[in-house]
Order: C-alpha cells, then sequence, then structure tokens
C-alpha cells in the first residue's frame, strides 16, 4: 500500500514523463499537419487531370482515374507528376514526351475498350 505522500510522487513522476513526451507528439502532429496539406494539394491537381481526361475521353470519372493510374504505372512517374503535367497543359506547357505517349496510348486502349 501506498502513502499519499508517495502516491504525489508517482503522480509527479507521471506527469514529468507525460510532459516529456509532449515536444515528440508536437513534432509528430506538425509533421502529419504537412503531409495532410502536401495531400490536399496534391489531390486537387489530381482531380484537376481527371477532368480534363473526362474532357478529351469523353469517360466516367472512374474511367479517367483508371487512365491517369495507367499512364503513372506504364510511364513509371508518380501519379502527381503525371497528373501535374497534364494541368500545366493548360496553362501552355508542353506535356512531356513519355507522358503524351503514355496518355494516347490509354486513351487508345479505352476507346478500344468502349467499341468492343
Amino acid at each position: 500500500m501506498t502513502t499519499h505522500r508517495e502516491e504525489g510522487r508517482l503522480v509527479t513522476a507521471v506527469d514529468l514523463a507525460r510532459d516529456a513526451a509532449l515536444p515528440a507528439e508536437v513534432v509528430e502532429l506538425r509533421a502529419r499537419n504537412e503531409q495532410l496539406g502536401r495531400a490536399l494539394v496534391t489531390r486537387a491537381v489530381i482531380d484537376q487531370a481527371r477532368g480534363m481526361v473526362m474532357a478529351l475521353a469523353p469517360c466516367s470519372s472512374e474511367r479517367a482515374w483508371d487512365v491517369l493510374v495507367g499512364v503513372s504505372q506504364h510511364c513509371n512517374i508518380k501519379l502527381r507528376d503525371v497528373a501535374a503535367a497534364l494541368v500545366a497543359t493548360a496553362e501552355g506547357e508542353r506535356l512531356p514526351e513519355e507522358i503524351r505517349r503514355g496518355l494516347s496510348r490509354a486513351l487508345r486502349c479505352l476507346h478500344a475498350a468502349d467499341r468492343g
């Protein structure tokens, strides 16, 4: 059995341990917050690219997603980079040749599947 004084020391030790862990938790939460912020920006660009594919094809949102993922995998380029390159074409940027070829191939496959 513990005395009142010993209980006070235990509570203080627990409080100190929790306070020591607080900076690590703050660092982790800040990192997670930054990651979520980047994900939101990336998601917006991917959604814009998806809309562009839907207008080009025309196709559903799901099919446009499949096209972008297919281009990403075929070209071995991150999906967010494929999307950013496609969105940049709306501002006059040239689509990198590898992505252009991959997108052309994916759209041909999409049209062939629709006809078949």
